[in-house]
């Protein structure tokens, strides 16, 4: 049954124990909002570059990095026909509106980090309800003609 959870979650759920462990812990929402974005763009390590310039990795890049790649395995998921891929596109549009409302509604989540993170979730909604459409549509058989 773990098969069936979306893979992008994981990702989501990092983004939420980042922004949420600062909203709480601070008294002001808004100061706490600024200093969640100041989280994810705080530099966790700098790689140097040959053009001489050193190139800062925040938590945020991180967790879109870890984004790219999970989608790419719910992308390789959803060309799956069995009746498990069908939980998991309504777990994934689960995971889209849980993600959508939050970010409209919640402060902290109005990041360019966390849209990137929506529009994965979408993206993957989108794939698994064509790939499915299209693998059913190859799947109907309309009878033989002679």
């Amino acid at each position: 049954m773990l098969i069936a959870l979306p893979l992008l979650m994981i990702p989501v759920v990092f983004y939420n124990i980042v922004v949420l462990s600062t909203l709480f812990t601070g008294g002001d929402r808004l100061a706490a909002a600024a200093g969640a974005d100041a989280i994810l763009r705080d530099p966790m390590f700098s790689i140097p570059m040959a053009s001489g310039t050193s190139w800062n990795v925040g938590v945020g890049d991180v967790i879109l990095l870890l984004s790219l790649i999970l989608l790419f395995f719910e992308l390789l998921k959803s060309t799956s026909s069995q009746k498990v891929a069908i939980v998991n596109h309504a777990l994934s549009m689960i995971l889209f509106v849980i993600c959508l409302v939050e970010f409209l509604l919640i402060k902290g989540f109005a990041t360019s980090t966390f849209f990137l993170i929506v529009t994965m979730v979408m993206l993957d909604v989108l794939a698994g309800f064509i790939v499915t459409i299209i693998s059913a549509r190859k799947d109907l058989d309309f009878g033989a003609t002679t």
